[in-house]
């Protein structure tokens, strides 16, 4: 049976893309733009910031270092970033060329098997290809979010003198995860010679108390404030903090100096009557 001569040019318009992707399959999946891969031609491999991850170029042919965590990229010039990470533009919209940044695309800081907070799951897969490996799976991710410790005093109340009618603040600064539950208390003793620990601020209508988070992550400062000050708030001055994993606590002392001591006589005037 012949063949209609309406095939043939249906033939002709298919056969340019079946050439093309024959040729792209006979080339072994390579760029037609990469040509022939010539080893003594690529330029001197450069020290990467991390080499663990390290890779060949866009044809597969010169070694090339990949962006860690937070290295520049983006444009055809820019680093490309390692495994896990994505070039993030520090601008709306695409990101001009040099102006991205490498970051992990699982955001969020995570706790390795280690103990040990890594901002990034990305980080903690780093660590783990440089860390000394005792087993396979030495170090992995524990857990999302980073790990918990208990309070730690960072900034502990210095002690303050000061005089009768003033104010008198102390302040402590404490680390912890999770946030810790930070109190004030005053130090006395009993009739009997024990300890006792009055909460803060109580029926104390001088002395008022704040708590704020930060600066810094996983950080928190607390204030107390006596004002205006008297005698009998002289003492020692606790700074408590407490979370699910253990307590810390550190101390600062007031010392007050009572002016009413230490008035000067009046001495009468001559317009005075005795």
């Amino acid at each position: 049976m012949p063949r209609s001569p309406r095939l043939f040019p249906l033939l002709l318009l298919l056969l340019p893309p079946l050439a093309a992707g024959l040729g792209t399959r006979g080339a072994g999946g390579r760029r037609p733009e990469c040509g022939p891969c010539s080893p003594e031609r690529c330029p001197a491999p450069g020290r990467c910031a991390a080499p663990g991850i390290a890779a060949r170029d866009e044809c597969g042919c010169c070694a090339r270092c990949l962006g860690p965590e937070g290295a520049r990229c983006g444009g055809r010039a820019g680093t490309r970033c390692g495994p896990g990470l994505v070039c993030a533009s520090r601008a709306a919209g695409t990101a001009p060329e040099g102006t991205g940044l490498c970051v992990c695309a699982q955001r969020g800081a995570v706790c390795g098997s280690d103990g040990r907070s890594y901002p990034s799951v990305c980080a903690l897969r780093l660590r783990a290809q440089h860390a000394p490996r005792a087993h396979p799976g030495h170090l992995h991710k524990a857990r999302d979010g980073p790990c918990e410790f208990a309070p730690v005093v960072v900034l502990p109340p210095r002690s303050v003198h000061n005089v009768t009618g003033t104010q008198a603040h102390l302040s402590c600064k404490v680390r912890a995860v999770p946030a810790p539950v930070i109190t004030w208390r005053k130090v006395t003793q009993s009739p009997e010679g024990t300890q006792v620990l009055e909460d803060l601020p109580g029926d104390h209508v001088n002395i008022a108390v704040q708590v704020q988070g930060g600066p810094s992550d996983h950080e928190a400062r607390a204030w107390i404030l006596i004002h205006p000050l008297r005698k009998e708030d002289e003492g020692v001055y606790q700074c408590h903090s407490a979370n699910v994993v253990g307590e810390a606590q550190s101390h600062g002392t007031v010392t007050v100096t009572d002016l009413s001591k230490y008035q000067a006589p009046r001495f009468p005037a001559p317009g005075d009557h005795l």
